[in-house]
């Protein structure tokens, strides 16, 4: 299991090299060969995950190292989805560095398979995990998505177009569909904090405990509520919406690892 991680690791590597060369001499041969980089890390992953699954009995989700990894897969899970769903050839240039990230974070943590605290044996458990994890990584494809937007944007104020202007979807579709996967990963990240909130209260009798990771999940919803809300009311799109989902995302970040690195609370990820 330790190998294919490592090997599932070194594919997102190649993947994120290949996709960095792609940004200054990209070819339909490079597309194709980072996206099966990506597919055989993707499928070395799984495997992982699966036999994790297999040796604990339940989600493998009950460390950091494991919560990495995880959120990590969920990345790769909805890049193929937007890939296959909008066919942005460059997409995997913008998002792979992350997953690696994340990846990388997650290869120096204690990777020792923990058995499941009885608080968290719950049908609870399941839910609320996979749909924030789910919620996170539609913010993560968005983040993307607006880095891509600033891109091409600067592209075509400098009007300096070169290869990479004409191989970049244009500014509207990126504004597109970066709203678009707001408005997937709010719902999902409210729904996780309703079912933590659920879950919660048949746990320990109270909603709401004040755990840095409860209060610091609230904050990220409150920013992505206000993402929408300036975009429907206020009419922010293009180059505001594209900065406020890249913010969006560093405050997710800081959730995820901040939370727990620098604030002790109940949540073990």
């Amino acid at each position: 299991m330790v190998i294919l991680f490592e090997l599932a690791l070194t594919f997102y590597f190649a993947a994120t090299i290949v996709g960095i060369a792609e940004l200054f001499r990209g070819s339909k041969a490079t597309t194709r060969l980072m996206f099966v980089l990506v597919v055989i890390g993707f499928l070395l992953h799984t495997v992982v995950l699966i036999a994790r699954f297999l040796l604990s009995g339940h989600l493998p989700i009950t460390s950091l190292h494991e919560a990495a990894s995880f959120f990590s897969w969920c990345i790769v899970l909805l890049f193929f989805y937007v890939e296959y769903r909008y066919r942005i050839g460059l997409l995997g240039s913008f998002i792979m560095p992350c997953v690696f990230v994340l990846m990388l974070s997650s290869s120096v943590l204690p990777r020792e398979i923990k058995p499941l605290s009885p608080m968290l044996q719950s049908s609870w458990f399941s839910i609320h995990v996979a749909l924030a994890f789910l919620g996170d990584a539609a913010f993560a494809m968005a983040a993307g998505l607006g880095l891509m937007y600033l891109v091409q944007e600067y592209f075509v104020k400098s009007k300096h177009l070169g290869s990479l202007f004409h191989r970049l979807p244009s500014l509207q579709i990126l504004d597109e569909i970066n709203y678009k996967l707001i408005t997937l990963g709010f719902p999902l990240l409210t729904l996780a904090i309703v079912s933590g909130a659920i879950w919660a209260e048949s746990v320990w009798g109270s909603y709401w405990r004040w755990d840095p990771k409860e209060v610091w999940s609230l904050i990220t919803w409150v920013v992505y509520a206000l993402v929408l809300n300036v975009r429907l009311v206020a009419g922010w799109r293009g180059r505001r919406a594209a900065i406020l989902s890249i913010i969006g995302f560093c405050i997710v970040l800081f959730t995820f690892f901040g939370a727990n690195l620098l604030l002790k609370g109940i949540h073990t990820f």
